[in-house]
């Protein structure tokens, strides 16, 4: 085990934003707060076989990449946030990291190395986080509510009276958040806020989501209507799963987000999956459609197409466009969203599970000349593999895309799903680039251009 009076160098960070050194024996460790060209002493926490886990305790050489965390809910003692694990390292330096990161993964887990790297897409570091979940936990012992993310590495919310990634109305809000839900006859029974904040252009539309496990009292019924008056917000209220969800009040105006490279206006339900980073996305989306390269005779499809957030845009630019989801319910919303910008005429929408397609599925839907993916974390590995099976045994009358993007929120699944595309199905990996999605955490959403190879 690692000696306490033992000075280890740190030679990298992982994506856990734990610093990666090896002691006098060889022995890997992991150490939480460090950075890379640190010297630091370490108090370790747990030790295997193969690597031991600790915590820095003492600096004698600091890296110049080191900053001052911009939050105090920061740090490595008892208590502290878990949410944002790199605000201790320069903003550019964590970019840099997850651009790697992105590197590394296709080439260790596919052999896979793009022929250019994309220069990142980034943006404002605070004030950027339009989504959050917000635990709610009755603390009896201390005889107060808690509103916020959990510990790190624990299950207890932490002590949060501010948070500085979200916009500065909505840290402000923490606080007024808590004592309301002191005040609530069913304080206990109140598991979780969901915030969605919307653009307008009178100004933001920020909703509130509570989970409620009982029917709401009529005192509470007041109480939320009373701060929603004080501090201009709507809630919703969801009594079971996120489709039960519904306006305390109607009337109230509508959520959306804007793409207005695009001239397109995204309205969205709270509980809708939407992107965390309005700015980030806008500008992810943009990036997408031009690397895509659509021509107005061409044919698109959609795959994993959500709320048609690359749907509409790329329809803006094609003769067609298919939008592909899992859920019924988001096809349906995407329809909506189609028929209120206008271009109804220009896609069509299909809901089905897309991890287990197969060549057939994949021909049934008909060639198109490009494809946009961009899936969950688990990737699209059916997908994948279907055009490598149509690439070993080719289908008469149908000719796979020419180019594809994939956008991805895992650079693992999206290195698997490469490995296939270049070694099976015929691709080139023409470009790949990181996008700092949610700045300061160990989070990689990333983006990759396949082109058939000639």
């Amino acid at each position: 085990m690692t000696a306490s009076n033992e000075w280890l160098k740190v030679e990298s960070i992982d994506l856990e934003a734990q610093g990666v050194a090896r002691n006098a024996e060889g022995k890997v460790v992991f150490i939480e707060g460090a950075l890379p060209g640190e010297e630091v002493q370490v108090q370790v926490g747990r030790s295997k076989n193969a690597w031991e886990q600790g915590t820095l305790v003492a600096m004698r050489r600091e890296s110049s990449q080191r900053v001052r965390p911009g939050c105090a809910n920061f740090g490595l003692h008892h208590g502290a946030c878990g949410g944002c694990k790199m605000q201790h390292l320069d903003a550019s330096a964590q970019v840099a990291i997850k651009q790697r990161v992105l590197e590394d993964n296709l080439m260790h887990l596919a052999k896979v190395k793009a022929e250019t790297l994309l220069r990142p897409i980034q943006g404002p570091t605070w004030g950027y986080r339009y989504r959050a979940r917000f635990s709610v936990r009755y603390v009896a012992k201390r005889q107060t509510v808690m509103v916020g993310f959990h510990e790190r590495k624990s299950r207890y919310v932490a002590d949060m009276r501010e948070c500085p990634v979200l916009p500065a109305r909505m840290s402000a809000m923490l606080t007024p958040l808590r004592e309301l839900m002191m005040t609530m006859d069913q304080r206990e029974r109140l598991p979780q806020i969901e915030l969605a904040i919307g653009e307008r252009l009178e100004g933001p539309v920020t909703a509130l989501v509570l989970r409620h496990l009982e029917p709401m009292t009529d005192a509470d019924l007041q109480r939320l209507r009373a701060f929603a008056a004080e501090h201009g917000v709507q809630w919703w209220l969801q009594p079971k799963g996120p489709d039960t969800a519904h306006l305390l009040d109607e009337g109230g105006p509508e959520l959306a987000y804007a793409l207005p490279e695009f001239g397109l206006t995204m309205p969205f339900k709270p509980t809708d999956f939407t992107q965390v980073n309005h700015h980030i996305n806008s500008v992810l989306v943009g990036r997408a459609v031009r690397l895509l390269d659509v021509a107005p005779t061409e044919r698109v499809i959609d795959w994993f197409c959500g709320l048609g957030n690359f749907t509409l845009p790329l329809a803006t630019r094609a003769r067609e466009v298919l939008g592909l989801e899992g859920s019924e319910a988001l096809v349906q919303r995407s329809r909506e969203n189609a028929a209120r910008n206008g271009l109804a005429h220009k896609v069509s929408f299909g809901a089905r599970n897309l991890f287990e397609m197969t060549p057939a599925d994949v021909v049934a839907y008909g060639q198109a000349d490009k494809w946009l993916i961009d899936p969950p974390r688990e990737g699209a590995f059916a997908l994948a593999k279907a055009l490598a099976d149509l690439h070993a045994e080719p289908q008469a009358g149908w000719q796979p895309p020419q180019r594809i993007v994939y956008v991805s929120c895992n650079p693992a699944t999206l290195a698997r799903d490469a490995g296939l595309l270049v070694h099976q199905a015929g691709y080139r990996c023409v470009s790949a680039g990181a996008v700092n999605m949610f700045p300061h955490t160990a989070h990689v959403e990333s983006m990759a251009v396949f082109e058939r190879a000639s």
